[in-house]
């Protein structure tokens, strides 16, 4: 593996310390299910101690760097041309319901193009990461997309509703991000989805592009209802047309 950047170095940190919180909160979690509302109350006061530590760890490396988050938007600093994407829990309801499949994501967005990312589930203890030009990787190993080439042969995800019109096999996870990062590294074949926002994609973007993949064009400067389609080279096309105006 080549050497990692200072700034993507930085990410894996933040990560790795929130999680801890994360863990902790997620076993807490599974005993308070009796109460509906003690419940919903916990996971967003979860969200935000996950996000305050990751924001507070990147400050502190790149004090000038601004922020779009989940839970605070955007934060305006003296550079602006370079973002921080953050999502402190993608898959929340999973997280609620003591389902283990969710996910710290954290972008690095310079001048509009995402340059690094990294997806991080605490639970597997997965860590997926990509810088460009450099390569993604999964726990300090390469990984490429899927080589298939017969879509019939294929997995699909999406994390959205399914029109089951599509005669494709596909899974719903209810966590975009390591949706992403699961075709990223060839577990699933292609992702689709509507209505995203930028911190459920971000880091997966980089993922898939640089594990080889195809996504369709997207406008970074939207923050809100984002589209995406990813697969491997081989099956893009084919894959389009069968989702046709999903």
């Amino acid at each position: 593996m080549k050497s990692i950047s200072a700034n993507l170095n930085v990410m894996i940190k933040a990560c790795e310390k929130a999680s801890k919180i994360l863990v902790r909160d997620f076993g807490e979690l599974e005993k308070l299910q009796v109460s509906k509302k003690g419940p919903r109350d916990f996971v967003t006061n979860s969200d935000l101690k996950v996000e305050k530590i990751i924001i507070d760890e990147l400050k502190k490396a790149r004090p000038g760097y601004s922020f779009i988050t989940e839970e605070n938007g955007k934060i305006k600093n003296k550079d602006q041309n370079n973002n921080w994407v953050i999502d402190p829990i993608d898959g929340t309801v999973n997280f609620l319901h003591g389902i283990p499949h969710f996910a710290i994501s954290i972008a690095l967005q310079s001048n509009n193009e995402i340059v690094s990312g990294v997806i991080f589930d605490p639970i597997k203890d997965e860590m997926f990461f990509a810088e460009k030009n450099n390569g993604a990787f999964f726990n300090n190993h390469r990984i490429r997309v899927s080589k298939k080439n017969k879509i019939n042969e294929c997995l699909f995800v999406t994390s959205g509703s399914i029109d089951y019109q599509f005669q494709l096999p596909i899974r719903k996870t209810g966590c975009a991000a390591l949706d992403l990062a699961y075709v990223a590294c060839g577990r699933y074949d292609g992702f689709f989805q509507n209505n995203l926002n930028l911190w459920d994609i971000a880091a997966g973007l980089i993922l898939i592009q640089e594990a080889g993949g195809l996504i369709n064009e997207i406008d970074l400067k939207k923050i809100n209802n984002i589209k995406v389609i990813a697969a491997n080279v081989d099956i893009m096309s084919k894959f389009q047309e069968k989702i046709l105006n999903f």
